[in-house]
């Protein structure tokens, strides 16, 4: 059985995940609980305009995700 990671390499998972854009990584860190992941996925979601996990998120009750989607609807009206 594997042992848990400890916060350093959760950390560490999430700055690479963020530097190469690995989403599906940032999202099993955060279904297991890490709000940095969360927060991250979010963030390199919007930089990658990746909106269907955008949707997906704000879906989930992510309201950073849907306060994005509903900046870049009122962007898209005007």
């Amino acid at each position: 059985m594997q042992s848990p990671l400890s916060p350093d390499d959760i950390a560490l998972q999430i700055e690479q995940a963020a530097e190469t854009g690995d989403l599906g990584l940032l999202r099993r860190l955060a279904a297991a609980g890490s709000t940095d992941a969360l927060d991250q996925l979010v963030e390199s979601a919007t930089e990658q305009e990746d909106f269907d996990e955008l949707r997906r998120l704000a879906a989930a009750g992510n309201r950073d995700a849907a306060d994005i989607l509903a900046e870049l609807r009122s962007e898209t009206d005007d």
